[in-house]
């Protein structure tokens, strides 16, 4: 049975990355598109979740934890890029 949800769950958040995927392509504005890339992240980790659940083993979760520290970087620079045109002062 947890089989059957965990796939649906990837299933679902497989979705929603396409559907960030979309956002970000056809995003009308730049600040939609950080949203997008922020919210895609969000879901990279969910998936790695629920991919260390799938496997029993620990090592994902640390894998996820790398990627929010990473995606919550990124997110920061893109959005002082795009208000100050410079990352590093």
């Amino acid at each position: 049975m947890i089989e059957a949800a965990l796939l649906f769950a990837a299933a679902c958040y497989g979705v929603a990355l396409l559907l960030d995927l979309w956002r970000i392509v056809l995003g009308p504005d730049a600040a939609d598109r950080i949203l997008a890339l922020d919210t895609m992240v969000i879901n990279v980790i969910a998936l790695l979740v629920l991919y260390g659940i799938w496997r029993g083993t620990a090592i994902y979760f640390e894998a996820a934890m790398l990627v929010a520290m990473v995606g919550f970087v990124s997110t920061v620079a893109y959005c002082r890029f795009l208000l100050r045109s410079d990352i590093i002062e």
